[in-house]
């Protein structure tokens, strides 16, 4: 391929170009709304006087639930709280490692989970255990590789429960991410939605399609998620957090997401193997079908990665929107507490790596090969 081709004035490939560079440019402006819209938590939130449960599923997590554990027994302003982990077959030691945390704290109790049932699949089952043992009437779950601020649970409850309350809510933690593939590709679970989810408009939807979640730390109103089924309406689903989400949606109830950067921090992965491992098992069900995911992975070809190549070749049309691509990562990166540079200045190749992880999803979910902490999915 030539520059002459790329950039020819009937050339398919500089029209294209030219398309994508556009797009760029209108959702690096809409995520400027986007921003701007974004629920935050008060930095001195009222106390919480409704008995709250938090939650944590664990399963193989001894080596770093320590400073999640002692994180929630530090919480400020909640009146009436309970903590429960669920100990989900571990063969680490990660019940012993909780009670060396808890340090005998009453308010702590640690359970042993069943293991699923045929069909059910092994985080929601122990989300449904812990939500059928759990007193609160506001249930806070929390992933074992969750830190959270000692004012967390209280600002994210003044979200929920705010002037337009939710039935269940988000506050999308910092990503901490460490390593060349950590910081590729974590930094995109938050500006894919900042980009594309019209938010205000989102959370007044009913459509259950228009949802954003993350399951590392969830709060739902207890009778929001029994009208929703409980997390038994989304036993099978890989995606549980999205899943439960739409199920809240499905039942009449309001759902969102706020920045949640200052209040929670989670490190999903310790290297780069653990995160194409992670990746791999869910991605595949992110867009819905193949073709969904064919669709997408080509409309970010055409937004991200061809204006840079034509950029790369003299193309201003294509600097123009590799440019609006990289202002958006730096926009989402100052929201979201990311590093801003240079990773930013990678964003192409950060959605080269998304696509290859997709498409690893897909040939693991094809084959039936896909599976996580050593049970099949």
């Amino acid at each position: 391929m030539t520059a002459a081709r790329l950039d020819g004035p009937d050339g398919p490939l500089r029209a294209a170009a030219a398309a994508g560079s556009a797009l760029a440019v209108l959702g690096t402006l809409h995520q400027l709304r986007n921003q701007r819209l974004l629920r935050t938590p008060p930095a001195a939130p009222p106390p919480v006087t409704v008995p709250v449960s938090l939650l944590v599923p664990a399963r193989d997590e001894a080596h770093r639930i320590g400073p999640t554990i002692r994180s929630l027994l530090a919480q400020a302003g909640l009146d009436e709280v309970e903590i429960l982990v669920l100990d989900d077959g571990s063969a680490d030691g990660t019940a012993a490692a909780v009670r060396a945390a808890a340090g005998g704290d009453p308010r702590l109790r640690v359970l042993t989970g069943t293991p699923p049932p045929a069909g059910r699949l092994g985080k929601p089952h122990a989300c449904a255990q812990l939500a059928a043992a759990a007193r609160g009437e506001i249930l806070v779950f929390v992933d074992a590789d969750v830190v959270l601020a000692a004012d967390a649970v209280a600002a994210a409850v003044a979200v929920l429960r705010g002037p337009v309350p939710l039935d269940l809510l988000c506050p999308w933690p910092r990503q901490v991410a460490d390593g060349i593939a950590a910081r590729l590709v974590q930094p995109l679970l938050a500006w894919s939605w900042l980009v594309t989810l019209p938010l205000r408009v989102a959370e007044r939807s009913g459509r259950p399609s228009m949802v954003a979640a993350n399951g590392q730390f969830l709060l739902v109103e207890a009778a929001a998620l029994a009208r929703a089924g409980g997390w038994e309406a989304v036993a099978g689903e890989v995606l549980d957090d999205i899943a439960l989400a739409r199920a809240v949606r499905r039942a009449g109830g309001r759902t969102g997401v706020a920045d949640g950067s200052a209040l929670a921090a989670c490190r999903m992965y310790d290297d780069g193997r653990q995160l194409a491992a992670g990746y791999r098992k869910s991605l595949w069900a992110a867009f819905g079908s193949a073709p969904g995911a064919v669709a997408v992975a080509a409309l970010l070809a055409l937004v991200y990665v061809l204006p840079a190549v034509a950029a790369l070749r003299g193309s201003r049309a294509g600097a123009l929107g590799y440019a609006a691509g990289v202002a958006s990562r730096v926009l989402a990166a100052r929201r979201t507490g990311a590093r801003t540079w240079p990773d930013a200045a990678a964003h192409p190749v950060s959605v080269v790596a998304l696509l290859g992880l997709l498409a690893s999803s897909w040939a693991g979910r094809r084959a039936g090969t896909l599976s996580w902490k050593g049970r099949i999915l």
